[in-house]
């Protein structure tokens, strides 16, 4: 089979990078692993709940190009709901961003945020505070010490399984918006404020989950994706590539690669020692998402976030039914719980169906499920290959093993491709900017 370009992994990467490229009258073809196209975006549908087998997603951006193209492959399918979003702090429902909500904490943590964040104000404009060298000293940096300890240290060393102190700083900027000072005032004292008001409202699929989004882009370069084509070499030859999976070959002017590092380079041959180290020294995290079904009714809220972990082992706690009434049976409401872990932690050790009763247990001791006679579907679903952790050897490695792959030829676009925290619209805005720069 030969082709002009080659995408490696079917995700909402490549798939988009698929449409496009077939839209500028590309010889386009997608490389899938699974029997399923979606990657991170996968959905699945049992006993009348759908879930979100890669975390909770939802479709919103700042970047009005993106979000117009996801509303309108989805057309009709899509509803639009405004965000209600939560942080669970000391049995309390605060508002979130954390810094919005200060007026909601007990007295003593009010103050103590209020008065570390004007203290560590004064001492940044009189020049007394170093600039932060990691992501810790980011957070103190910017809220202070008080917002810093009660919520964003544990909440970000929760969800990112890793020392805030040895994450690095670069990526926050945009990501983590600075408050305003007349908002935190405001929101110590009670008068209304918003953070991130781009998710203020925000769209789903009304039915299929999020992979409803993926296969609405794929719908027209469907018979170019092979899926059950688990790339196993990749060489170079005569100016392209072959791809092979043990059985077939795939014979390419040109290769894209959407598929983690940490899968590529082994496909690769004469990797330099020195190229592998850094593709191995790249930290990530795992996801298991744990599915709850319920013939209950459950908070009306979009996202909890849950930064103590005494709580229990999930960062954040969603709840589908609240996005679409079509996700969940008449009369039935559903809840995704996320927990991020790494090989060799507890959650990897933990069978699934521990994992399941461990939520279960600590949803109802929350006050989240009212019994454990409302539960009436769970279910599980396990990513390798989830969150992108910023360590502060990152910026080296992750050159070391972009220098490799340009010398060979390979164009890295999408989440574990370039190995960049992007967001969904993150990964659609780097497929639409190499089409236009490549295509």
């Amino acid at each position: 089979m030969n082709v002009k370009s080659a995408v490696l992994g079917g995700g909402l990467t490549g798939i988009t990078l698929a449409r496009l490229l077939r839209e500028q009258g590309d010889d386009v073809t997608v490389l899938e692993r699974n029997e399923t196209i979606g990657g991170l975006c996968r959905s699945r549908t049992q006993k009348g709940f759908t879930f979100d087998a890669g975390g909770s997603h939802i479709i919103f951006s700042r970047d009005t190009e993106v979000l117009s193209f996801m509303l309108s492959v989805l057309g009709e399918n899509a509803d639009r709901r405004k965000r209600n979003t939560k942080i669970l702090y000391k049995g309390r429902y605060v508002k979130y961003p954390f810094e919005n909500g200060l007026y909601q904490l007990p007295d003593e943590d009010r103050f103590f945020c209020i008065n570390e964040f004007v203290k560590n104000l004064i001492a940044v404009e009189k020049g007394e505070v170093p600039p932060p060298e990691n992501f810790a000293e980011w957070i103190a940096y910017t809220f202070g010490r008080g917002i810093a300890e009660c919520y964003m240290v544990p909440y970000n060393e929760k969800i990112w399984n890793f020392p805030a102190n040895r994450m690095s700083h670069h990526w926050v900027e945009g990501r983590i918006p600075r408050p305003p000072v007349e908002d935190i005032i405001k929101s110590a004292i009670g008068i209304e404020t918003e953070g991130y008001v781009h998710q203020a409202v925000f769209s789903y699929p009304v039915t299929g989950g999020i992979e409803a989004l993926v296969r609405a882009i794929a719908e027209p370069v469907l018979p170019a994706v092979r899926t059950g084509f688990s790339v196993a070499s990749v060489r170079e030859e005569k100016g392209g590539f072959a791809v092979g999976d043990g059985n077939e070959t795939v014979h390419a002017d040109r290769l894209i690669s959407t598929i983690p590092l940490q899968n590529l380079l082994p496909c690769l041959s004469d990797v330099p020692a020195g190229v592998q180290a850094a593709c191995d020294a790249l930290r990530y995290n795992s996801l298991c998402s744990v599915f709850i079904g319920l013939a209950a009714d459950v908070p009306d809220i979009s996202w909890l976030y849950v930064p103590d972990k005494e709580t229990g082992l999930f960062n954040r706690i969603s709840f589908p039914s609240n996005y679409s009434t079509e996700v969940a049976p008449p009369g039935h409401s559903s809840i995704l719980a996320e927990i991020t872990y790494n090989d060799g932690d507890v959650v990897s050790r933990m069978p699934d169906a521990d994992v399941i009763e461990h939520t279960i247990s600590s949803l109802i001791a929350a006050g989240i499920i009212p019994s454990r006679d409302n539960v009436v579907y769970t279910g599980l679903a396990r990513e390798k290959f989830a969150y992108v952790v910023y360590d502060t050897d990152y910026l080296e490695n992750i050159e070391i093993v972009r220098a490799f792959c340009r010398e060979r030829g390979i164009d890295l676009v999408g989440r574990f491709s370039q190995f960049e925290y992007l967001n969904m619209d993150g990964c659609i805005r780097s497929a639409i900017d190499f089409v236009r720069a490549n295509g």
